[in-house]
């Protein structure tokens, strides 16, 4: 008998990824119980021969990821069931007449299984909401969190539970506590944020030194382990950013108020202290947890504007502190991080969330300000904690890790990149961090500079939480990990829970926390896929008002069925089927490339490649936008023009096979 974690294909083909196994279990159609996909199960082994996959049957349900279901019902006269939205739902839900609560057929609704007995068929459901009048926007977006496993409400006992903390700070409690409450503290977040996780306090010291306070939002104060409270913020692991809303991990009466470090408000936090040169040179840290009192609440704008010029509140001390960001930014560098640059895609909604533009956002120094402190305060405590040992062994801590690039990737990568006069040092993970911040610097405001980035990004191995601290390569750090948000990741809680425990030397590890780190590692996957599935809902609904218009693209990505191309005004991408492409030539996959090669002409359809498009349709229920091919990239050893393609009608033609 096995755990693990069950996925399930469409079709019903199910795989099981047990700790320590280098390949999944694989289970056949028929032989998943009541298992459905995202829960931990226990697996019987039936077949597990040297050199081919182990396959094996579930035997039991330990946890379910999902219960609550998006669909459409079938109402007849003595029962109705719920066709879920889920694509890898592998049964329907029957829902008895009298847990039907007045839905009809034909309603979209949300159901709930509240019983699965082993030897039934379909699990039993019960109708909690009736979505058939609310908007498109709003099914869309609420079953896109169901799909990914996150319920869309809190138990009674969870809100019950965060209902009880009283406002304010307890003076029994604040005389443990360093006290901030004095120190100069203020925030920086987006303009429309509501949680705010972390603050910055600055003052000078005696001695000629800098001390900044990285304080974060104590959250393990008010969540205490196995209570309901944390239950229900482990089962989510985290908050999900859509762009009309946010699913938050915790209640708002704690995300929102309690917890949130609100300005003027007496609030809990846990800190890391900084003493520091001008020159940004660490003298000396200390951990622990605080009391604070933020005196302005800064957006990131606001902070921006003072960096280039203008007067506002506390400027000599943002300067400061971003001069102090921009030498640690400079340092890490140096020290073997990689410099990707990043854009945000935001959309600009109207008052039903209708997506009436979009905004391409970059990194700015007042990003990196808050950036650079974060990432202090997570590596200080990283290090702290992994320094100290419990019988000769070391403490279970949820490190945030990022492995060196897979070999394949890389040989493929750096094999396109010398295309370009790229040249990689492969002899150490060290040297290869040098090169891609070479390339990054040589391709600069270059034509390629969109598809190296890209594809270089696509090279590098997942994030993950795990307690195995194995460093993070992306940053050069050999420890590292998540402390600064715990109103909206779950593993900071635990690193806030750990730290304290090696604090005052009262350590109790966790028995299962490799455990807890997995799943935490799969809530934030379902997360990234339910934002990048609602922003690409966003995307094809703005698109509905462009169909037949022409649009600057570029090739994003190619696959045997066809490419991908990606606006260059609005970054809303789309497909050119291979069929539409048949007009100009027969195309055919080269791998090492990135490109589709027309067999006849030779025409090349590369990454990166400048084109034009048309959108030829937006469809929202697929979240798919097509486009037609409108104006090919310019081929090499040519005039470097680019042939328009006129409309024409497609001869028929007999081929040998």
């Amino acid at each position: 008998m096995l755990t693990g974690t069950l996925e399930l294909t469409k079709k019903g083909l199910g795989f099981v990824s047990v700790e320590g196994m280098s390949k999944d279990v694989m289970i056949q159609h028929g032989y998943t119980g009541t298992a459905l996909d995202g829960d931990e199960v226990r697996v019987e082994l039936v077949l597990d021969k040297k050199g081919s996959r182990p396959t094996g049957v579930i035997r039991e349900v330990i946890r379910r990821r999902q219960n609550e279901f998006s669909g459409k019902m079938e109402v007849h006269e003595h029962f109705a069931f719920l066709i879920p939205d889920k694509q890898n739902m592998p049964v329907d839900i029957f829902v008895p007449l009298h847990l039907l609560h007045n839905a009809q057929n034909g309603d979209h609704a949300v159901v709930k299984i509240v019983e699965w007995a082993e030897q039934s068929k379909n699990p039993i459901g019960e109708v909690i909401k009736i979505l058939t009048n609310e908007s498109s926007n709003e099914i869309a977006m609420q079953s896109i969190l169901m799909e990914n496993g996150f319920p869309l409400s809190f138990p009674e006992e969870v809100l019950e539970e965060a209902a009880r903390y009283p406002e304010g700070v307890d003076e029994n409690e604040a005389a443990h506590r360093e006290d901030f409450r004095k120190t100069l503290t203020f925030t920086i977040d987006p303009f429309d944020a509501k949680d705010f996780d972390d603050a910055i306090s600055f003052k000078e010291l005696n001695n000629g030194l800098l001390e900044v306070g990285v304080h974060i939002a104590d959250v393990s104060y008010y969540v205490k382990k196995d209570t309901a409270l944390d239950q229900e913020a482990y089962k989510r692991a985290t908050s999900v950013y859509l762009p009309d809303r946010v699913l938050p991990m915790l209640p708002e009466r704690l995300s929102n108020e309690l917890c949130s470090l609100r300005p003027d408000e007496e609030k809990y936090t846990f800190s890391a202290i900084f003493s520091l040169s001008k020159e940004g040179k660490i003298q000396n840290v200390r951990l622990g947890r605080t009391l604070i009192k933020s005196q302005r609440r800064f957006t990131y704008e606001e902070v921006q504007e003072i960096i280039e010029g203008a007067e506002g509140d506390h400027k000599e001390v943002l300067l400061l502190l971003n001069t102090l960001a921009q030498q640690l930014r400079k340092e890490r560098f140096r020290k073997g991080a990689i410099n990707f640059s990043s854009q945000e895609v935001r959309f600009k909604l109207d008052e039903n969330a209708v997506p009436i533009g979009i905004v391409i956002k970059e990194s700015k120094e007042a990003h990196q300000l808050v950036e650079e402190m974060m990432l202090l305060a997570n590596k200080a405590v990283a290090h702290y904690v992994a320094g100290i040992r419990v019988k000769d062994k070391p403490v279970p801590f949820p490190y945030r890790v990022h492995d060196v690039p897979d070999e394949e990737k890389l040989k493929l990568f750096t094999t396109f990149a010398a295309r370009f006069g790229i040249r990689f040092n492969l002899n150490s993970p060290e040297k290869i961090a040098e090169s891609f911040n070479e390339m990054l610097k040589m391709v600069q405001g270059k034509p390629e500079q969109h598809v190296l980035e890209s594809l270089g990004i696509r090279t590098m191995s997942k994030a993950v939480y795990t307690t195995d601290n194995i460093g993070h390569y992306g940053l050069g750090f050999d420890e590292y990990c998540h402390f600064t948000s715990p109103i909206r990741r779950y593993p900071d809680v635990l690193v806030h829970r750990i730290l304290q425990e090696c604090l005052i030397n009262d350590i109790h590890p966790i028995k299962h926390l490799e455990q807890e780190c997995r799943h935490c590692s799969d809530r934030e996957r379902k997360a990234m896929e339910a934002e990048r599935n609602a922003n690409k809902y966003k995307q094809v609904e703005y698109m509905t008002q462009f169909v037949g218009e022409e649009f600057e693209a570029v090739i994003s990505g190619v696959a045997g069925f066809g490419f991908w191309a990606e606006t260059v005004a609005t970054k809303c991408e789309g497909m050119v089927s291979m069929a539409d492409l048949k007009e100009i030539d027969d195309f055919a996959m080269v791998e090492h490339e990135y490109a589709l090669v027309g067999r006849k002409t030779g025409i090349r359809l590369r990454m990166g490649d400048k084109i034009k498009v048309q959108v030829v349709s937006a469809n929202l229920e697929k979240r798919q936008i097509d486009f037609s091919l409108k104006e090919l990239p310019p081929q090499e050893k040519s005039t470097g023009k680019a042939k328009v393609i006129k409309p024409q009608k497609q001869k028929a033609t007999t081929r040998k096979k």
